[in-house]
C-alpha cells in the first residue's frame, strides 16, 4: 500500500518539480544574442550606397533595440498577434481553450493560440509542427517569461520575425518596403508589417499590392476593435497608398563589393568596428569615377567586338593611400557568358608588363639606362632546351640602350637582362612587388619570366606599379576609406633612384617612338608613365599608367582565352587606358611623380649609340644615373666620322642580310643627332570646320637633343607640347643649344582660329 502511494506521489509531484526546475534554469548562453551576421549597406567613400548585404543565411536583417521602435509598430503586432501579451505569463490559457473549442467544432486546426512569447520561442529554438511543436513552444515560452522582461521578448520577436522578400525583423522590412526607419513609420505601415507575419511570402507589397492592402485592412480593424487606434487614425491609415519603395537596395560596383565582402568575412572585426552603429560599411570606392570607368569598359568591347574582343577590366588605385577608387571586373556583371568573372583578380599572363621590374632590379645591380644591350638573334640554353626569344615586330634592332629597350618594349634585351641577373633574382623582386600569383619556382619560369610567362592579376599589377610611384616601396591595397597616406612600413622592391629612372623612361615619348610611332594613346597634358603588355597568342592585352596621384591598370581580352585579331597595346588596351586616365584626372589631380634628380640621381651626357661618355663626334643624349654608375670611359664607337661597333654587333650585322640593313639604318638615324620627329617636313593636315580647336592639334617632338628644346612657329615662341592647327603654311623651328632644325607644314580647311 505504501509503495503504491509513493509511486502515485512521484507521478503527481515529480513532473511539476522537474518542469519548475527546467523553467528556472538559466537560458543557454547566446540564445538571445543578436544575429552574428546582420545585414549591412556597403557604401562608397562619400556614403553613397553601393549594395545591401544579407545575413549569412541569405536573409536581410538589421537588429533594432526596442527603444528605437516606433510605438505604432509595437501596438500593431500586439493587436494582431497577442492582444493579452502583457496579461499572460507565456501561454494564454483563454486563447488555448478557445482554440481547442474551435478546432473540435470544425474538426481541423483553425487556431493555434500562439502568443508572442511562443512565437519568439519558435524563432529562437525552432520546433516541429503539430501538437508536439506547440507543447515545446509553450514550455520555452514559460522559460523565456521567467528570465526576460516583456520588453526584451518583444525586442527578440520584432527583430526575428520573417516579413517577406528575405527580410528578418522590422528594421530590414521598413527599409525594404518603405525606405524608412523603424523609428518613424505610419500607422498604416505598422499595420501592414504586423499583417505580414502570417503569410509574408504571398502578401507583401512586392508580391501583390492588392493582397497587401487586404492584410493591412484586417490588421487595422483589429487595432481599432481592441482600442489600439482611434477611429480617425484608422480611416487615415486605411487611406494610405500601398507603395513599395521604388528604389530597392542597390547593387552597384558588383565585382568590387563582392570582393569586399570576402575580405570582410570576419564580421566581428568589420561590422563591430568599421561599419559603426548605422550599419553602413564605407569603402574607398568613388562611385562617380566607377560609373564613368564602367561606361568606358563597355565602350571598349563594343568598339573592338569585330576584332574578337569580348571582355575588358580596369582598376584605379590612389598612390599615397592604396585605396581602390574604381574596380570594373567585366563589361557586364549580369552577362550569361561569364560576366561574373572578375578579371581584376583573375590571374593571366601579363606579357611585357613585368619588364620595368626586371630593369629596376638591374639598375640596383649596376646597370644603367645607358647600358647597351644586344637586340640580335640569340639562343639561351635552359633546362628545357634552347630558348630563342623574338621581338613583337619580328625584327632585330642591334645595340640598344636600356632606355630605348624598355621604352619600346623590346623582348630580346629584357631576356638578356634576366639572364645576367638570374631568373631567381627576377622572381624574387617580383614577389617583393606583390605578385603573389607567381607560385612556381624560378626554374619553372626560366628566362621567360622577363616576358611575363607567369600568371598575375590586374590588381597585383596596378599595386606593383603604384610601388614605383612610391619610391620603390610596396604596401597593400586598401578597400576601406582611409583619407590619409599609407602608414610607414611595407617592403622595399627597388631603390628610390631605380624607381624614378624607370618612371622617367616609361614617361619618355621619344623612347617609345621606334616601336610605337609618334602618335599613341599615351599622350597626355601631364606626366604619365605608361607600359603595355601582350601575352602569347594575343589572348591578353594590358596597359598601365602611373601619375603622381593615381595608378590605372586595364586588361582587354577574352575570358575563355580566345585570341584577339590584330589587337595590340596601342589599339586594344591603350585607348581604354587613355580614357580611364582622363576620367580619373577629372576627379583627382594627377600631379607628378618624383623625378630622378629629386631622389638623388645624377645626369650625364652619353653617346646615343654606345651609351658611353660622349665624345666630340657622338650624337648625344642626357641620361640619369644612380650615383657611382655614370660612364667613365669615353665612347670609342665614333672615330674620324666612322661608326665602329664592337665585334658582337659588327659580325652579326654582316650575316643578317635585310635584317642587318634595318639595323644599319637605325644606327644611321641615331647618328643623325638632333632632329624634329613631329610634325615631319612636308606634312599636310586637313581640319574639318566642325572640329573644336582644342582637338585640332599636333604634337611637337624632337629627338637627339643635347639641351632643352625651344620651339617657334612662324617666328612666334610656343611653349605648349601640342600645336593648334591653323589654316595656311607654317614654318616650325626647334632649337637645342647651338643646333637648329626646321620643317614646313600646310594646314587646309577649318575656320581661322588663330
Amino acid at each position: 500500500m505504501m509503495r503504491r502511494l509513493a509511486l502515485g506521489l512521484t507521478v503527481v509531484v515529480v513532473p511539476p518539480l522537474l518542469l519548475a526546475a527546467w523553467v528556472a534554469w538559466p537560458l543557454p548562453d547566446g540564445l538571445t544574442a543578436p544575429a552574428a551576421a546582420p545585414a549591412i549597406v556597403v557604401a562608397d567613400r562619400y556614403g553613397v550606397p553601393l549594395r545591401g548585404t544579407r545575413a549569412g543565411d541569405g536573409t536581410r536583417a538589421r537588429w533594432v533595440s526596442i527603444a528605437e521602435l516606433d510605438p505604432d509598430l509595437i501596438t500593431a503586432f500586439i493587436a494582431v498577434e497577442d492582444r493579452r501579451f502583457f496579461e499572460h505569463h507565456g501561454v494564454d490559457w483563454r486563447a488555448v481553450a478557445r482554440a481547442v473549442r474551435d478546432d473540435l467544432r470544425t474538426r481541423r486546426i483553425v487556431s493555434g493560440a500562439s502568443t508572442l512569447s511562443m512565437q519568439t520561442a519558435r524563432l529562437l529554438v525552432g520546433s516541429d509542427r503539430g501538437v508536439a511543436g506547440k507543447l515545446s513552444q509553450s514550455l520555452w515560452a514559460l522559460r523565456l517569461e521567467r528570465h526576460l522582461t516583456k520588453q526584451a521578448i518583444l525586442e527578440q520577436y520584432l527583430n526575428r520575425v520573417h516579413l517577406g522578400e528575405g527580410t528578418i525583423g522590422v528594421g530590414a522590412a521598413t527599409a525594404l518596403y518603405f525606405d524608412a526607419s523603424p523609428s518613424d513609420v505610419s500607422a498604416g505601415q505598422a499595420a501592414l508589417l504586423a499583417g505580414l507575419a502570417h503569410a509574408p511570402a504571398n502578401e507583401n507589397p512586392f508580391a501583390s499590392r492588392e493582397r497587401a492592402r487586404r492584410v493591412r485592412a484586417r490588421a487595422i480593424r483589429r487595432m481599432r476593435a481592441d482600442g489600439f487606434i482611434a477611429e480617425g487614425d484608422a480611416r487615415r491609415a486605411l487611406a494610405e497608398p500601398i507603395i513599395a519603395s521604388a528604389a530597392r537596395t542597390p547593387f552597384l560596383a558588383p565585382h568590387f563589393t563582392t570582393r569586399v565582402l570576402r575580405w570582410a568575412d570576419d564580421s566581428a572585426l568589420w561590422l563591430g568596428r568599421a561599419s559603426g552603429s548605422d550599419g553602413v560599411l564605407r569603402t574607398s570606392l568613388d562611385l562617380q569615377l566607377q560609373t564613368a570607368i564602367e561606361a568606358e569598359v563597355k565602350h571598349t568591347v563594343d568598339v573592338l567586338g569585330d576584332r574578337g574582343v569580348r571582355e575588358a577590366a580596369t582598376v584605379v588605385l590612389d598612390n599615397s593611400t592604396g585605396e581602390v577608387l574604381a574596380w570594373v571586373g567585366s563589361p557586364d556583371f549580369w552577362s550569361d557568358t561569364a560576366g561574373q568573372t572578375d578579371m581584376v583578380v583573375s590571374p593571366r599572363q601579363p606579357g611585357s608588363a613585368l619588364k620595368p621590374f626586371v630593369y629596376g632590379l638591374a639598375f640596383d645591380r649596376g646597370f644603367t639606362a645607358a647600358t647597351v644591350l644586344p637586340d640580335i638573334a640569340r639562343e639561351y640554353q635552359t633546362s628545357v632546351g634552347l630558348y630563342r626569344p623574338r621581338n613583337y615586330d619580328h625584327r632585330f634592332h642591334g645595340p640598344v640602350r636600356v632606355r630605348e629597350a624598355l621604352g619600346s618594349s623590346y623582348n630580346i634585351p629584357a631576356v638578356e637582362t634576366a639572364e645576367r641577373l638570374g631568373p631567381a633574382s627576377v622572381v624574387s623582386v617580383l614577389h617583393a612587388a606583390g605578385f603573389d600569383s607567381l607560385r612556381q619556382n624560378a626554374d619553372w619560369y626560366g628566362l621567360g619570366i622577363a616576358l611575363g610567362n607567369g600568371d598575375v592579376t590586374l590588381l597585383e599589377l596596378a599595386n606593383a606599379y603604384r610601388a614605383l610611384a612610391n619610391g620603390g616601396m610596396w604596401r597593400p591595397v586598401r578597400w576601406r576609406a582611409a583619407g590619409r597616406a599609407a602608414e610607414r612600413g611595407g617592403r622595399r622592391v627597388i631603390s628610390p633612384q631605380s624607381a624614378a629612372i624607370v618612371l622617367d623612361i616609361l614617361s619618355d615619348a621619344e623612347a617609345r617612338i621606334p616601336a610605337f610611332g609618334i602618335s599613341t594613346p599615351f599622350d597626355f597634358g601631364f606626366p604619365v608613365a605608361v607600359k603595355t603588355g601582350t601575352s602569347r597568342h594575343f589572348t591578353d592585352n594590358w596597359a598601365i599608367a602611373v601619375t603622381g596621384r593615381f595608378t590605372v591598370a586595364v586588361w582587354v581580352g577574352n575570358f575563355n582565352g580566345q585570341a584577339m585579331q590584330g589587337v595590340s597595346g596601342i589599339t586594344g588596351a591603350g585607348p581604354l587606358l587613355h580614357r580611364a586616365v582622363l576620367e580619373s584626372a577629372k576627379r583627382y589631380s594627377p600631379g607628378a611623380f618624383a623625378t630622378p634628380r629629386q631622389v638623388g640621381a645624377v645626369a650625364a651626357t652619353v653617346c646615343r649609340l654606345s651609351g658611353m661618355r660622349a665624345g666630340p663626334e657622338c650624337p648625344t643624349a642626357s641620361e640619369w644615373f644612380i650615383p657611382g654608375t655614370e660612364p667613365v670611359d669615353a665612347c670609342d664607337w665614333h672615330q674620324h666620322g666612322v661608326v665602329s661597333m664592337p665585334a658582337t654587333y659588327a659580325d652579326w650585322l654582316a650575316t643578317q642580310g635585310a635584317a642587318g640593313a634595318d639595323v644599319k639604318a637605325r644606327i644611321a638615324s641615331a647618328t643623325n643627332g638632333f632632329r624634329i620627329v613631329s610634325p615631319l617636313d612636308g606634312d599636310r593636315y586637313s581640319v574639318p570646320p566642325s572640329v573644336d580647336r582644342r582637338y585640332s592639334t599636333v604634337a611637337l617632338r624632337a629627338a637627339g637633343a643635347s639641351a632643352p628644346v625651344r620651339w617657334t612657329v612662324d617666328g612666334h615662341p610656343v611653349t605648349a607640347p601640342r600645336l593648334t592647327l591653323v589654316p595656311g603654311s607654317h614654318v616650325i623651328r626647334a632649337v637645342s643649344g647651338a643646333a637648329t632644325r626646321e620643317v614646313r607644314i600646310v594646314v587646309e580647311g577649318g575656320p581661322d582660329v588663330r
